[in-house]
């Protein structure tokens, strides 16, 4: 599919990469239904829970849309992007953890952890690097 006019530049070439975006989509969504699931089942019954089941994913959008995401507001340096994935991402697996449930919260914190490992690589290479030579004639 390398050549192919339609699609987003680079992602034929790297459809390893596209992969490992999407999964990367897929980790951010799962923190933010993890922190809203910790949230809803923390503290006292009532009108506390809502808030925090509320507001703890809010809060992490927030403050992922102006340090962390692709277009954010503003954009610092490689090492508190790394941060504020921490705090998120980590936020979402210490979440499953603090409902009960050790195991597949180490898991996501495995996953994620080689998530962003491979995706801060990928970033590191070249565009072109790993894509098939274009055809000639």
């Amino acid at each position: 599919m390398a050549g192919s006019s339609g699609g987003v530049a680079g992602l034929d070439a790297r459809p390893w990469y596209a992969a490992n975006e999407a999964l990367a989509f897929l980790l951010e969504l799962a923190a933010l239904v993890c922190l809203g699931w910790w949230g809803s089942h923390t503290g006292p019954e009532g009108v506390f829970r809502i808030l925090l089941g509320v507001g703890a994913p809010l809060l992490a959008v927030v403050v992922w849309a102006l340090f962390a995401a692709p277009r954010a507001r503003w954009r610092p340096r490689l090492p508190l992007v790394l941060v504020v994935k921490a705090l998120v991402l980590g936020g979402g697996a210490a979440a499953l953890y603090g409902v009960g449930h050790p195991v597949a919260a180490g898991a996501m914190a495995v996953v994620t952890i080689a998530n962003t490992t491979v995706a801060e690589t990928f970033r590191a290479l070249p565009a072109d690097r790993g894509a098939e030579p274009a055809a000639t004639g």
